[in-house]
């Protein structure tokens, strides 16, 4: 099992900025690809980035390229999310996920592809 709590959400204006986190415990984090997924109010969970094992390859959704950014500190066995330049359409929660990766250079997109999954935190951005 791999436990994951999400921290670093908040209100913020349009054009700020907020550093999402996320921990992870119970397996070794390195051996997991890692995710960050949001979730609007009346609309379906969607890919934001994703981050392999060893932290050499990310990915980004097309919303988000340019602003966002996504890291890992495995010694620390968190993830993180930098988001810069907010708009109001990326108020959202916003879940990590992780799952296990074979190769270094694995990137998981698909949500149906991660097994775990943290209880969220919401990003909320005013106009």
């Amino acid at each position: 099992q791999v436990q994951l709590v999400e921290s670093g959400g908040g209100l913020v204006q349009a054009g700020g900025s907020l550093r999402l986190s996320c921990a992870a415990s119970g397996r070794t984090f390195s051996n997991y690809a890692m995710g960050w997924f949001r979730q609007a109010a009346g609309k379906e969970r969607e890919f934001v980035a994703a981050i392999s094992r060893s932290g050499g390859n990310t990915y980004y959704a097309d919303s988000v390229k340019g602003r966002f950014s996504i890291s890992r500190d495995n010694a620390k066995n968190t993830v993180y999310l930098q988001m810069n330049s907010l708009k109001p359409e990326d108020t959202a929660v916003y879940y990590c996920a992780a799952e296990r990766a074979y190769f270094d250079s694995t990137i998981v997109v698909a949500t149906t592809e991660y097994e775990y999954w943290g209880q969220g935190t919401q990003v909320t951005v005013s106009s």
